[in-house]
Order: structure tokens, then sequence, then C-alpha cells
């Protein structure tokens, strides 16, 4: 038996235990790793910084990008923030035992449809040393069990957290094997054929990446794509909100999937627009490339080419188009766009209502920066990754991302027969006030 099979089997046994521990034993495991995370610190640190040595070489070769590397770099802050991540999700309610739906039946027959955990997670995800925690947190709050493959390029620091979070996590009395970490790239084909185990996978990284693990397996897979995504000023923007946002929208971070990668801009408020934005752009080394309006304005810029609309640059670079209505704007969106967050700015109401409508994305804004779009600022404590697709889950993807559910009928020797033929009883179909959880704690 191969180790990755053996894992997948000792995840899966500890998901029939996971899905059934109280909400206070997962919390309180999830606090203890955030005083695990502060005390040690320095060690998560030593980690990435080897992670970071080699990838300043690559970077130095070549063979990786500023913004890769970027991404990849841990600090006091960002182990701060990480740690505050896992606070947040501890905070949150428990999705796992929700009444969805009652219903009674008939006298002594009841229905309720309940949420619980989906079993086994496999994530598959980029370089990123801050996902492995999130992904860690999330699956062990709503009760799954959960599989780990990160990016080559943070080997170092994923193993430094995942033998964290395993830990400190089993001493809290969370059942052994609910987390596990795989590192060949040979073992996540292995994976990917594991359905018998993995009830679910969650690839995070390049459009091309996910659109591989969605061909080569037959476990369903919760997409998270490219962010291409756009901001529209409209001829009823605010220029000096306008220009806040598509700012920070592209300067902010550059490097991930909710940056703006395209500005669509009103042709009746270009002129007065165009050169302040490029003037602020131009002080962050933003690469400006503009449609051939947008040329004639802003005269020193590169053109955009038909590649440059479906680019997601993740880097300081973004394509500007000039259009004339806000029809123009949700159709250039609806072609280019990856439906994954875009934005209007304007203030006029019937405008905005109709990119709101319009626009076929997870997330669609008004009069704010697209780089709201994120689980942690909407709430969610944390998320798995950004779902583009509309199946099972859409956009930032939390805790009720990784739920599903399941029936649960409570009869007093009640058979089919009863309610069928010329003398069948008629169901009663009432909705209960009762929920799940309160017949569970008086059983």
């Amino acid at each position: 038996m191969s180790e990755v099979i053996s894992k997948a089997m000792e995840a899966r046994r500890a998901s029939l235990k996971l899905a059934n521990i109280s909400t206070k034993a997962k919390n309180t495991a999830l606090l203890k790793i955030v005083s695990a995370i502060s005390k040690n610190k320095k060690a998560l640190l030593r980690a990435n910084a080897e992670d970071v040595e080699d990838a300043e070489r690559l970077l130095a070769q070549g063979k990786l990008s500023k913004a890769f590397v970027q991404r990849l770099k841990l600090s006091d802050h960002k182990l701060r923030d990480i740690a505050e991540m896992v606070r947040s999700v501890a905070r949150l309610e428990d999705p796992v035992g929700r009444t969805l739906y009652s219903m009674k039946l008939d006298r002594g027959l009841e229905l309720y449809k309940v949420s619980c955990p989906i079993g086994v997670i496999g994530a598959i995800f980029e370089a990123r040393p801050d996902v492995l925690p999130q992904l860690s947190a999330l699956c062990l709050k709503s009760g799954n069990a959960v599989i780990l493959k990160g990016g080559k390029e943070a080997k170092h620091s994923n193993e430094a957290f995942f033998e964290l979070i395993r830990s400190t996590t089993e001493r809290a009395g969370i059942p052994r094997g609910w987390i596990q970490l795989i590192e060949a790239r040979r073992e996540v084909r292995e994976l990917l054929k594991l359905g018998e185990y993995i009830d679910l996978l969650v690839p995070r990284g390049s459009k091309d990446f996910v659109k591989y693990i969605q061909s080569n397996t037959s476990i369903p897979v919760l997409g998270h794509a490219e962010g291409v995504c756009h901001i529209y000023v409209d001829a009823g923007a605010d220029l000096r909100q306008a220009l806040s946002i598509c700012y920070d929208a592209k300067v902010q971070y550059p490097a991930v999937c909710n940056a703006v990668e395209t500005l669509l801009v009103h042709r009746a408020v270009a002129k007065r627009f165009l050169p302040r934005l490029a003037k602020r752009y131009g002080e962050a080394r933003v690469e400006i490339r503009g449609c051939e309006r947008t040329k004639k304005i802003l005269h020193d810029i590169r053109r955009a080419t038909e590649k440059d609309w479906r680019t997601e640059y993740l880097d300081l670079v973004i394509s500007i188009k000039l259009v004339g209505s806000v029809d123009e704007a949700i159709d250039h969106i609806n072609t280019y766009g990856s439906k994954h967050t875009d934005a209007i700015i304007t203030k006029n109401r019937k405008t905005a209502l109709k990119f709101l409508t319009g626009v076929d994305s997870s997330s669609v804004m008004l009069n704010a920066s697209t780089r709201f779009s994120d689980g942690y600022r909407y709430g969610l404590g944390a998320e798995v990754g950004i779902a583009t697709g509309k199946i099972h889950a859409r956009g930032p993807v939390g805790l009720e991302g990784l739920t599903t559910s399941k029936y649960y009928l409570l009869g007093s020797g009640q058979v089919v027969a009863t309610y069928l033929g010329l003398t069948a009883k008629p169901f009663t179909h009432r909705p209960l006030k009762r929920r799940w959880d309160d017949i569970a704690r008086n059983r």
C-alpha cells in the first residue's frame, strides 16, 4: 500500500470521528493553534527563510517573479495576521448541526435537514505559507479531515506549520490523522484517483492548473480559478473616489487574485480622469497598457492587445479601455472576465443597479475596491479559495462551503403503505418550530 493511500485511509477514519467532535473541543484546539504560533514564531520564520533564500536564487536566474517571492515571505506582522485569522475562525458559529429545514410529515413523523461536514478535503495550493493554516483552521472548525499539498517553493514553511498544527490539535483531543501532508508531485496524481476516500478537491493556482485537476479526477472539484478583475469608472463617478479605489485595487497588493487587472473608463470622464490616474500609477511604477482611445490621452503607454483583456497580471501592470456606456462595460466584463470580482464606481443608482445585476461574477461591488473580495474581510474567518463556478459554493468559500447536509427522519412505526392507495392517509406537511439541536440536546 502506498503512503498516499495510507494517509487517505487514516484521514477517512479520522473524519468520521471529527464529524462528531463538540464545538467547544474544536474551538479549544483552534485557540491552542493561535498560542502555538506565537510561541513558535522564531522556528516558523527560520523555516520560511529557507524557502525565501531558495526562491531568491531562482529569482536571480529568472525562474521566479518578484511578485511570487513577495507572496512567499513571512514576517512578524504576517504571523500575527495568521494567528488572528485562526482566532476569528474559532469565534465563528459552528456550521455543523444547523437545522436547514424541518417538517412534520404526520403525527409522530418528523423530518429534519441538518448541516454536516463533507468528510475528507484534498487541498492542493500555491506556494503561500499562510494558505496551509487557513485551510487547516476552516477544515477543523467545519469538522472535515484534510490532506494538504502545497507548492514546493514553500516546502519548509508548510512542513513547519503542518507539524505545529498536527501536534497541537492532537494534544487537544482532535482525532489523530485528521490532518495530512503530501509533498511530491507524483503523489498528487495518485491523490486524484482516491475517490473512495476523498470527498472534495480544492485546487488553488493558475487557471491551467485548476483545469488539469478537473480533467484528471472523478472527485468533485471546487475550482479556485484566476482573477481577471475589472473596475468600471462610470460617467457618474466621483472621480476623487475613483482615483483612490483604482489605486488601491491595483497597487495595495498586486500579486493576488482580487487585484484589478483591467479598468473600463467612460469616454465622458476619460480626459479628466486618466491623466490624474496615470500620475498616481506612475509614482507606484505601474505599467499601463491601453486601447487606441486611451493612447490618444496617455501618449507614452503601450497599446493593449486582445490578450491583455484576458490576462491576470498579478503584477504592477494594468490595461485600460474606454467605453461609451455601462452596457458596453458589462458586455466586456462578461466576455473577458473570469467571474471573480468586478466593481463599478458611480453616483447613479440606476446605472449601479444595472451593473450589479448584469455582471455575471461571484462578487460585484459598488464604489469599493476589488481587494475586499476575501473570506476574512467578508467575515467568513478565512477562505479555502474564491470559487468562480456556480455549483455548491461561489465567491469566497468559508465554513459553509465546507459543509453538506443530511436528513434525519424520526418516526414512530410508520410505513409507506399507509399513505398510498384509495384510502391513503394524507401527509400533514407542516413546518416545525423545533430545531434539530434541541432534539440532540435532550436525547
